[in-house]
This record gives structure tokens, sequence and C-alpha cells, in this order.
């Protein structure tokens, strides 16, 4: 070790105070880093374990592939594991429930079995061809009581659509129109097979299914040439590249039909959109952009105050010889002794902090959210080399300025201590009004100000900082939060019930079944309208631009959806939107509440896009136009005119049962009796009952037992719950990043001021001596903390804006919706800069106040 390093070390050890303020800067910094990088790799690694544990693991699917392409795929590099099914239909013709007629066959190898989430009530899995293991829902909802043991011979097929042709899967509910069936089972296979167990219903069996779930068994070893299954590969190794190997793979061997499992990848980072890709590349690097910012500033702070307080020493070592190379590599050695003492305990510390929160996370999640894993402490040599590097990267850039201007002070002016404090008149100018509105200790407060303008730099710098940080990353979460709720649907409902044969006295029966804690009875008409283009929204504007054939008379067909609620839910959803609900229930005029919010994906792009659905104004008149036939010949179809409506209130908010338009639709809210009111033809009303539920299971089977075959049952309970836990996962991950940045910006900020303040104690001293009292200091104080919080503001919230545009830009990429400020985001941080500054200050200044002014004259390191 050379002598210059030596001497930066022992000048390190008699300044503990200055550099334990500098080592605890970058701790904080590197804990940042850490926690972030940390807590982004767990809550991946918990939407990867949830997504497993109710859906199964697989990565790409190969449809249909016989024996020969079976073996190419075990064969290929990329594969780990590959998990064989197939699927079946065979009669259930003993169901109670007229829309689940089916059996479900789901076979699997023993792979496959350990792969996907089955849960085993009682018995065991099929261990042969020969052996089923069935739902608990087909001995409750069967005639028949089966039981492990019982023997069963069924035909096995496919479903298939009478009049378009097409198979039908899993998730399509069983079609009719009434009485009349849509559908059919075409066998292809019987089986006679023992029952050997009995299974929980599979989270991948949604309610309005029309098969129950029977696990089969697909024996690999008696595989014929004829027969055909499905291959789920789990891959060695996720990458981006897995969707061309896939395809190349099965274009070589002629498999048909390759699947991913988008939902799985996508939290690997991996998906084959293009526009999505884009968005999650520019999104992460908007925010590591912002995160480097934050930790070069603290650091930089730091670092810069240390050279600062150091000019003399580094003065007196230029006086005796030292180069400005010399110089200059002192503040880098300092800068690499700072980072390893601090780089192990902040990423030390940032795990440990991580650690904890996850603790208190976990209790939150479970019972809220029943969500069946844990977020983990993943702890990946990634995420510690990406802290380290970042860290590094950090410390090098925060010493290179100050090291810069080390080497650049000469031997005078470092010993005399007057570079860093240059006066003119111009200098420390202040308007007369200053004076005369606010007094003379705002004068001075302004003065010192530009007394010292790097110092005062220094603190707006950190300032800036802490609001771009805050601004930009909650900004990212809520749009993160807004994008994702944009990607599910709004079902706020456990159970729908439909049927074109009901009463009302029948609908409301179903309203008062046990577990029914709120309710809605809805009935729902479809007509048309045709609507000015002057009212069409922007979207619509734009087509109509490219092709105006789709207009008539100058106007633009729409669809219109009338849904009609029972007076007491019509009431409640009123009240929400803050309107009265008596002003609909008139005789003269029908009145109706327009949804002019639309939310939808478009079928060419692929985005999920937020629009207007009419531009109109409230007391404006809808024309209702009857459906044409669907068999008509002519070009443009005579439209029956049906009533008048007018626009009682615009809102974006929907109510229960009410599933967004699209883009050339709209959607009508009025009482139920205003649908009898606009004359509309009976046979053209649905009736529909949402129904919400304490046990949504015990209420379907309550609703199956009045063997009512005209309803028709939808449970879709654990879909929305799905839903739910997915977007409050979000929640606690954008608003736990929220919080941590938060504590770096205070942190930052009072790291700053208070060490701007350490070094102001000859100042403060000075003032002090000739006369100044404390009501005046405090004064001054207060001023100085208004003109830091007003600079900092003029300048953090036009660049919080342009990041918050560049984050809505990368969104824009696969969504898009309109442009707005967060203006309660931005107001809670004009209040908290103005608190904590002020708090820092006080602090600071509360620390040095009774200290003797003699001593304070004197000073010259702390």
């Amino acid at each position: 070790m050379n002598i210059i390093n030596k001497v930066t070390i022992r000048h390190l050890k008699e300044n503990k105070r200055r550099s334990l303020v500098t080592v605890i800067g970058v701790i904080i910094s590197v804990a940042m880093i850490t926690a972030v990088a940390t807590l982004g790799f767990s809550f991946l690694d918990l939407l990867i374990r949830q997504e497993i544990a109710q859906n199964g693991e697989w990565h790409v699917q190969y449809k249909d592939v016989s024996l020969n392409q079976l073996k190419e795929i075990e064969k290929d590099s990329d594969t780990k594991t590959v998990a064989l099914s197939s699927t079946g239909y065979a009669a259930l013709e003993e169901s109670h429930n007229e829309y689940k007629p089916y059996l479900f066959f789901k076979n699997y190898n023993k792979i496959g079995m350990e792969q996907f989430p089955i849960k085993v009530s009682a018995g065991r899995l099929p261990q042969n061809e020969h052996e089923i293991a069935i739902s608990e829902a087909i001995r409750s909802n069967a005639k028949v009581n089966y039981k492990i043991g019982d023997k069963l011979t069924v035909d096995i097929g496919e479903r298939f659509h009478k009049l378009e042709g097409t198979t039908l899967a899993q998730k399509t509910p069983f079609q009719r129109d009434g009485d009349k069936v849509l559908e059919e089972l075409k066998p292809t296979q019987t089986r006679e097979l023992t029952i050997v167990g009995t299974i929980t219903p599979p989270s991948w069996e949604p309610a309005w299914s029309p098969g129950y779930t029977v696990i089969g068994y697909v024996d690999e070893t008696s595989f014929s040439k004829n027969q055909s299954v499905d291959a789920n590969v789990v891959l060695t190794k996720v990458k981006g590249s897995l969707f061309d190997h896939a395809k190349t793979l099965a274009k070589k061997h002629g498999i048909k039909k390759v699947n991913f499992n988008s939902e799985l990848l996508r939290y690997y980072g991996i998906t084959n959109n293009d526009s999505l890709r884009m968005t999650l590349f520019s999104l992460s690097g908007i925010i590591m952009g912002v995160i480097i910012i934050g930790s070069v500033a603290l650091i930089y702070n730091a670092f810069g105050i240390s050279v600062s307080e150091r000019a003399r020493h580094l003065g007196m070592l230029s006086s005796v010889g030292a180069t400005k190379k010399q110089k200059r590599n002192s503040v880098f050695f300092e800068g690499a002794v700072i980072g390893a003492i601090s780089i192990p305990i902040g990423i030390l510390a940032g795990l440990v902090g991580i650690g904890v929160t996850f603790v208190f996370i976990n209790t939150f999640i479970h019972d809220a959210l029943n969500v069946s894993e844990k977020l983990e402490l993943v702890v990946t040599p990634a995420s510690i080399l990406i802290a380290c590097g970042i860290s590094i990267l950090t410390i090098f850039i925060s010493t290179y300025i100050p090291a810069q201007k080390a080497s650049k002070i000469s031997a005078i002016d470092a010993i005399r201590q007057t570079q860093d404090i240059k006066l003119s008149g111009k200098t420390v100018k202040t308007s007369k009004l200053v004076r005369k509105i606010f007094g003379l200790e705002a004068e001075i407060g302004l003065k010192n100000v530009k007394r010292n303008k790097k110092r005062y730099l220094a603190t707006v710098f950190s300032l800036v900082i802490s609001i771009v940080l805050f601004l930009s990353v909650s900004y990212f979460t809520d749009n993160l939060k807004k994008s994702l709720e944009m990607t599910q649907d709004e079902l706020k409902y456990d159970i729908q019930l439909s049927g074109s044969e009901l009463e009302k006295e029948e609908l409301a029966s179903f309203t008062k079944l046990d577990y029914v804690t709120k309710s809605t009875i809805m009935e729902v008409a479809q007509v048309e309208t045709l609507i000015k283009t002057e009212d069409l929204p922007a979207l619509l504007k734009k087509q109509i631009q490219e092709n105006d054939a789709a207009l008539e008379d100058g106007k633009y067909p729409y669809y219109v959806v009338l849904n009609g609620l029972d007076q007491e839910s019509f009431n409640e959803y009123a009240e929400s939107i803050g309107v009265s609900a008596g002003d609909f229930t008139r005789q003269d005029t029908p009145t109706a509440i327009v949804v002019d919010q639309i939310s939808y994906q478009d079928p060419a792009t692929g985005k999920f896009i937020e629009s207007k659905s009419i531009e109109s104004k409230v007391g404006s008149k809808i024309d209702l136009l009857a459906l044409p036939p669907g068999d008509y010949e002519e070009e443009q179809p005579k439209r029956e005119f049906v009533s008048t409506i007018e626009i009682g209130a615009l809102t974006n908010q929907v109510p229960v049962g009410v599933h967004s338009a699209s883009l050339g639709g709209v959607n009508l809210v009025v009482p139920e009796t205003t649908i009898e009111q606009l004359g509309i033809d009976p046979k053209q009303v649905y009736s529909y009952v949402y129904l919400n539920s304490s046990d949504p299971m015990a209420t379907q089977a309550a609703i199956e037992d009045m063997n009512n075959t005209s309803i028709h049952v939808y449970n879709v309970y654990q879909r929305r719950q799905q839903d739910e836990q997915m977007i409050m996962l979000m929640s606690v991950f954008t608003y736990g990043f929220i919080t941590l940045i938060s504590f770096i910006s205070i942190a930052n900020i009072f790291n700053t001021i208070s060490t701007s303040i350490s070094l102001r104690k000859r100042e403060f001293a000075m003032l002090r001596s000739v006369g100044m009292t404390p009501k005046g200091f405090n004064k001054m104080i207060h001023y100085e903390s208004i003109f830091y919080g007003v600079k900092a503001l003029s300048y953090g919230l036009p660049l919080s804006v342009l990041i918050m545009f560049g984050i809505h830009r990368s969104l824009g990429n696969t969504f898009e919706y309109g442009f707005s400020l967060p203006w309660m985001n931005i107001l809670f941080v004009i209040v908290v800069i103005f608190l904590i500054v002020g708090s820092a200050m006080l602090y600071s200044i509360s620390k040095i106040r009774k200290e003797n002014i003699i001593d304070g004259l004197k000073q010259e390191n702390i």
C-alpha cells in the first residue's frame, strides 16, 4: 500500500463521523438495490409456483403426437420431462344437471399425475388404463351413487357443434337454445373401467364446464402406432428461443399443432408477443434507470460532501508533492474502501429487510387471498451479481466527478478553503420584495442558499431525485395494476343464473337461498341505434376516415345493450355514481345511465384498449331500433323504430353482471320497469340473476337440487378468485415497492440535509455571534426550507411528468388508454417535501444549537 492510500485510510479513521455518514449512505443505496432485485425475483418465483399449483407445470404442448413423434420429442436436447395426456367425453345419463351431461376424461401418465394438481380425497389414482378416479361432484350430482370398486362401461369420444361442425373444449359450456340441443357426442371407443379413487374438483375445471372430471391413465409402454396423445413438455431451461425451437421441431417431425403455456411463461419473462416483450423491456429499463439514478444521487452526495470537507487535506498532500493522479486515485481508493465495507453489509441488510417483510406479507396473502403458496426469499447468483454490479457502478460514477475535482484543487486554494465559495455581488443578489414581504430572515436565508451553491445544488438534487423516484414508481405501479385489471374480466359475482322462460317470482326465489349475501336480478335486451359522427369516440372516427362505407345516412350503426336492474340494485348503483335513482323512473320519458367508458382487446393488434364508448352529453336522446332479421338479403336492412331514451347520466362504472362493450357498442343501465316502458319484444328479453355467496359451492348445490331444467348455472367463483388473487398480489408487490422507495427517499433527504447543516457550523456560529436571536434563526431556517422545496418541485415535477409519459408510452405497446396525471400523488409529494425538508433541517439544527460559538467558529472537520 502506497503512502497516499495509507494517509487516506488514516484520514477516514480520524474523521469517524463523516466516514460513518458516507458508509451509511452507501449501505442504504446497496440495500435498496438488493431489496428491489430480490423482491422482483421472489415475487416472480411466487407467481410461478402459484400458477403451477393451480394449473400444473408444462411449457410446451405438442398436440396429437404419434409414438415416433413422441420419441423425437423425448430425444430433444431442450426436453427435461414429458407428461402425456389425452382427453375425451362420455355421456353421464344419470346427471341431475342438464347443463353437465358428460364425464370428461383427463388421462395422464405417471409423470403427468405428478406435474398436474390432482388432489385425492379417497382411494388412489389409477395405475393402468383400466382404472379411473372420479370427481366428488359426480357422486353428489348423479342419480347413481358411484363407489370405489364399481365398474362402468362407457363410450368415449368428442363433442361437436351441430351447426358449425367444430370440436368443443371443456371450457365451452353445454350448447343449447331453450329445449334445442346444439351439440352431439361422437364416440370413438368403448372401454370398461374400474373406479379406484375420488378427487376434489380440479381448479382447471370451470364451474360452467359440461363435463365432470374423471382421471384416467395413459400407459406409454402399451402405446400403439395408431394412437395419439398430447405431449406436455417441461424444458431444461426456459429461454426466449423456445417458441422458434418448438415450432421448428414440430415442423421437422410433422406435428401439426403446438401450444405454449403463456400464463406460466409470462412469469419467466418469456413471451412470443412482440409488443408485450417491448413493454416489459422498456418498463424494466425505465425503472432500473430510476433506481440507478437514485442510488448515484445518494452515494454522490456522500462523496461530494466528503471531498468538499477533505479539500484542506488534499491541498496539504498537493503541497508536499502529490500529483493530480495521486489525488484523484486517493478519492477512488476511498470509494473502494467504503464499497468494500458497505456492499457486503448493504446486501445483507437488504436481504434481511426483505426477509422480515415477507414474514408479515405471507400472513396477509395466506389469510386474505387464500393463496396456497408463500413468498420465499429467493437469493440467486443473478440477483447478487446485479446488486454488486450496480452498486460498484454507482460508487464509481459517484466518485468520478469528486475525484476529478480533487485532482484540480491547488494547494493554496485548498488550504485557504476558497474553492467552494466564490462570492460576487451578482451571485448573492436578491429581490427587494423578498425582504419587504418575508423579512430580513428570509433574505439572509436566500443569500445563504446562493452563497454556497454546490451544497445547495447537492441538496436540491437529492430532493429532485426523491420526487422523481416516488412519482415515477407510484405511477408505474398504478398503471401496472390498471393494465392487469384491463386483462381481467370484471366478475364481481360468484354465480350467474340465466334463463329466458323464468317468471320474476322464480328468479326472486334464488335470491333467498342460504349463504346468499347479495343478489341482482337483471333483464337484458339488445337493440341498435345510429350515432352521429360527432358523437363517436376518436378511435371510431379514425376508422371511418379510412372507410366510410359503414355509415348509414351519415350515421354509424351501434349495438346497444339495455340492462334492466331490479329496483333495489338500481338504487344502489345510482347512489354509487352520485345520481338520484328517482330521476330514472319518470313516466313521461324513459331515462338511462350510459356507461361511456369501455375496455377491450383489439383482435387485430392484440392490444388492450381503453376508450370512450360514446361522446355525448346528459340530456341527449338515443333512438332505439329493433335488431334486423338474421336472414336479410338487402345491403342495408330496414330497422324498425322501437322508442327514444334520454341520457340521464354518464359514468365509467359498470354494475354487477354488465360486461364492457366493444368499440361500436354501448351499455345503457335502467330500472327493470323501463324495459317494459320501452316496449321491447318480451321474446328478446333475457333474464339473469347474479349472486354473491359466503359458500358458492353450497349455493350451487342448492340451486341444482331445485331441479329447474330451464335455468343455466355458471359458478364463476374460482375464476374470479384467481383474478382477485393476481390483482391483490400485484398490489402487495407494487405498494411494497412504493414504501421501500419512499423510505429510501426520506433517508436520502435526511442524510443530505443533516450532513450539509453539519458542514455549516461555522456559518451558523457567525450569525449567532453577531446577534441573531433563536426566533430569527428558526425563521431563517423555515424560509430556507421553503426555498429548497420550491426549487426542488420546480425541477422534480416536470422531470417526473416526462418519465411518467415515457412509462405510459412503454405500456402503449400493449395497453392503450389515455394519459392522465396522478394529481393526488403530486399533491401528496408537494406536502411531504416541505414537511421532510423542514423536519430534517430542524432536526439537524437542534443538534448544533447548543454548541459553543467559539468552537463553532474554529470548526473545520466533523
